[in-house]
């Protein structure tokens, strides 16, 4: 376990990690080259130590919004999509403990066979304990995107930080994937990013974030260490706060 020489870095975080980013190289599923590789970082912090909680969406194995633009019901759809990120919160829970980390899942529906009901005050406690809680299901409701439930989450365990885990390495004017001109913002505020319209968080997300002061780093996942330079206080990726 390493010294804590930084008492400004965050004790507590909420980390949130697309569905997509456990697909790896592949086009669906979860590639487990790609599982191992995300829970061997989240280990890092871990041990230095801090306390997480997780929030993983389920965009690679089923995207709901897909089959309602051809006709299902928006809230079967995404009831189903809360189904999938339970499965991924499964899968990250096992690699985690044969990695030797205390996890508990929490899930926002009842499925008391897999995992305990979320209660705010048991996670908070379980955190306190030093176990990682992963947090299933989304908010349990239809129409709020897992972005919104990391945010409703952070709040409810008092996060001092939130943590977005994505595909780039921060916030952009545009997908610079596509423009390779698109400005690289260091540092937003919250309004902007709702005036802006740069939809990297949903505007529900942002919104209650701002609301409560918990800042937001939003990062590239698939950098090496990315996620340990900013617990240990670096300047990576975009800062929203």
């Amino acid at each position: 376990m390493e010294s804590d020489s930084n008492p400004d870095r965050p004790r507590r975080i909420l980390l949130k990690i697309s569905g997509e980013a456990l697909m790896g190289e592949k086009e669906f599923g979860i590639d487990p080259k790609a599982l191992e590789r995300i829970c061997s970082e989240i280990k890092e912090i871990k041990n230095i130590p801090t306390e997480i909680g997780i929030v993983v969406g389920g965009g690679n194995i089923f995207r709901g919004v897909n089959l309602v633009d051809r006709g299902m019901d928006r809230v079967t759809g995404d009831n189903m999509g809360m189904l999938a990120t339970f499965m991924n919160a499964l899968a990250m829970m096992d690699m985690l403990e044969k990695m030797g980390i205390y996890t508990r899942v929490m899930s926002a529906l009842e499925l008391e066979a897999f995992a305990e009901k979320y209660i705010r005050r048991r996670a908070v406690r379980h955190m306190e304990k030093g176990r990682l809680v992963i947090f299933a299901a989304g908010t349990g409701n239809p129409y709020f995107t897992t972005d919104t439930a990391a945010s409703l989450r952070a709040m409810e365990v008092g996060a001092d930080l939130m943590i977005k885990a994505t595909n780039v390495d921060g916030v952009y004017s545009e997908d610079p994937r596509k423009n390779a001109n698109a400005e690289f913002y260091p540092r937003l505020s919250y309004m902007e990013v709702l005036t802006r319209e740069l939809r990297v968080i949903d505007s529900t997300a942002i919104s209650l974030l701002k609301d409560n002061r918990i800042p937001v780093r939003v990062i590239d996942l698939n950098v090496s260490g990315n996620l340990k330079r900013v617990i240990m206080g670096e300047d990576v990726g975009t800062l929203i706060c």
